[in-house]
């Protein structure tokens, strides 16, 4: 019964960018606004999606982000919770386009929430993904990004 399971897992995780849920992880490089102050940007996210149309899938997201501060001083991290829509397009069986798309909620204090982004190209390597991203909130008077590389966990 395990060994029926396992090879299940397997076959419905072999397309990444297919409906189901999704967990990741990333990191970064703040550029923009924010890249002055701050030299690293670690992220996660959870989603589900569902297919629309052959290749094309839609869901919620929610997201962590992190922006730490060139000097050692934690208390000045940046923190967002991104809540969005993301949207993925199979080019191939492996090779991905996608989009997230809403609000990024500040954490911090003092730090206000803004449109958020995430534009995305990603390959499925079975049951890990490995994606390339910029990533953003705008906020009033500028902008919270980073360019980012991460895996995400496809069940």
């Amino acid at each position: 019964m395990k060994k029926l399971l396992i090879i299940g897992a397997l076959i419905f995780s072999s397309i990444s960018y297919a409906q189901g849920f999704k967990a990741g992880l990333n990191v970064g490089v703040p550029t923009g606004d924010v890249s002055d102050f701050y030299n690293l940007q670690v992220g996660a996210d959870v989603g589900y999606t569902f297919s629309v149309l052959p290749g094309l899938t839609v869901g919620p997201m929610l997201g962590y982000m992190n922006f730490f501060p060139e000097d050692s001083d934690l208390s000045d991290n940046g923190q967002f919770l991104p809540i969005a829509a993301s949207g993925r397009y199979g080019i191939t069986n492996s090779f991905f386009l996608g989009a997230d798309l809403g609000y990024g909620v500040g954490i911090t204090d003092g730090l206000d929430g803004g449109f958020y982004y995430r534009p995305q190209i990603g390959y499925d390597f079975g049951l890990i993904g490995l994606i390339a991203s910029y990533s953003g909130v705008s906020v009033d008077g500028g902008s919270w990004s980073s360019v980012n590389l991460g895996f995400e966990f496809g069940l």
